[in-house]
């Protein structure tokens, strides 16, 4: 993560739960169909990830 970015709360959820999993950034990339530079951009703030929110969620067992 960039200096002075603080990440959404998404964000930070996705990330504890991939360190949580033991699963990388680009193994959840490959299972969603995306790349891994758009993950970090879901990690950062960057994005929202909401058009994949539903599939991380699945795959990282997030419930709401």
């Amino acid at each position: 993560m960039r200096a002075g970015r603080k990440g959404s709360d998404y964000g930070k959820l996705v990330k504890k739960r991939l360190i949580d999993l033991g699963m990388t950034q680009a193994e959840l990339a490959e299972m969603i169909g995306v790349g891994r530079p758009y993950i970090c951009r879901i990690l950062t703030g960057d994005r929202s990830g909401e058009k994949y929110k539903a599939d991380i969620d699945r795959i990282l067992k997030i419930s709401e």
